[in-house]
């Protein structure tokens, strides 16, 4: 029986079967897109808890089926080691000790099934000086540079207004796994592939990294304009602000806001000059701005050919007809809070499309009908309940 829960049509990864350890925010970002694309994925929970709250838990663990095991009781280890010899892969984000300590590491599960691909994500990497050091996204935030360019200059260090490192290292960690599959394909091994906050916040610094490992330029903040091209950047218009992309059609942007004498400025004739009287050119710009609203701007500009958009809070994104167009949000009926939007997986597939097939479970409500299904017999099940070894969290199935 697959461990996917149905859909109408398969998604390109129906097929595989996904154990997942992770808590928190990063290992949970990877399994969910797995589900998302279709994998059955089995969250494998403490007893003693292992979701976020709220609407973290909504978000996070859709399209999933809820275990709960204690893998401190040897009993609840060999029940995860049973599952794991029938996985395509397993998840974990613990620290990079914790799994050697429960003995369910890489080399452990790969010895009793070679096929599987081992997926790691931790605070800092798997060894070095900081490996065994707890990390959060703030903490990798701060250590990768990105809150030393986020900000106004000279404000002191911003963070970013999400957990950046949480979802680069769970995408990267989705990457790394289907990759992993696919040599899989050609190898017939399995492999280890991890990845940290801290590697995966430095890779998105990217153009910035690049800045000082090419250019030897230690970047700083640049508030909402582009810190290396000018005019991008956020400007003040009569009832708010826009985002408006001009150093690539300078003539049309001069055109589209009337601006003759702009044009004619000796300050602002080439991209060097203009970059080195920002201040000045921004504050020419946005005398014309200001004297038609951001709705009008994005009209007049849009027509103008050049990129620009408003600033929209939460709410109105979803409300935004193209967003709404796009389908972003997606509804989906949870057995306790009922009808709910989740954002879907930005993936648009012709033939095998990714889903939201169902909303998060109840922890540990899918116990025994995935021992059943992976060959334990009613009475064992019992007896692994009754010893703490497993729990039958919120609902056990009707037989």
């Amino acid at each position: 029986m697959s461990d996917t829960p149905g859909a109408q049509v398969p998604g390109p990864l129906s097929h595989l079967h996904v154990l997942d350890l992770t808590v928190a925010r990063a290992g949970p970002t990877c399994t969910r897109q797995l589900a998302d694309m279709g994998a059955g994925v089995i969250h494998v929970a403490s007893p003693r808890g292992g979701f976020l709250p709220g609407s973290d838990t909504h978000n996070l663990q859709r399209n999933k089926r809820s275990i709960s095991i204690d893998l401190k009781n040897a009993a609840g280890r060999d029940v995860f080691l049973r599952l794991a010899d029938r996985a395509d892969v397993v998840v974990e984000n613990f620290r990079a000790n914790v799994k050697h300590r429960l003995g369910i590491d890489y080399a452990t599960l790969s010895a009793r099934n070679p096929r599987l691909v081992y997926a790691s994500i931790s605070g800092f990497g798997q060894d070095g000086p900081y490996a065994s050091r707890p990390g959060v996204d703030q903490i990798a935030q701060g250590m990768g540079g990105l809150m030393s360019v986020t900000g106004p200059p000279g404000s002191g260090p911003w963070r970013a207004g999400i957990a950046v490192s949480d979802t680069a290292a769970g995408t990267f960690l989705t990457q790394g796994i289907l990759a992993a599959l696919i040599a899989r394909d050609r190898t017939g091994r399995g492999q280890w592939v991890h990845t940290s906050l801290l590697e995966s916040m430095i890779n998105f610094m990217d153009f910035q990294a690049t800045r000082w490992l090419v250019d030897g330029e230690v970047p700083g903040q640049a508030g909402n304009d582009h810190p290396t091209v000018f005019p991008m950047g956020t400007f003040r218009t009569a009832d708010g602000y826009i985002n408006i992309a001009a150093m690539l059609r300078w003539d049309a942007f001069v055109e589209a806001l009337g601006a003759t004498e702009i044009a004619a400025d000796p300050r602002f004739a080439n991209f060097e000059s203009r970059t080195k009287h920002r201040d000045a050119l921004m504050a020419a710009c946005e005398a014309r701005l200001v004297a038609k609203t951001t709705d009008e701007w994005v009209s007049i500009l849009n027509e103008a050919g050049l990129p620009c958009g408003p600033i929209l809070a939460v709410d109105e994104v979803f409300e935004d007809p193209q967003v709404r167009h796009l389908e972003m949000a997606q509804p989906v009926v949870h057995p306790v809070d009922g009808e709910l939007d989740l954002v879907r997986l930005p993936l648009t597939f012709s033939e095998t499309p990714a889903s939201i097939r169902s909303a998060a479970p109840l922890l540990g409500a899918d116990t025994e009908r995935v021992l059943v299904e992976h060959g334990f017999a009613e009475a064992e099940i019992a007896t692994l309940a009754g010893s703490g070894a497993i729990s039958l969290g919120s609902a056990a199935f009707d037989k």
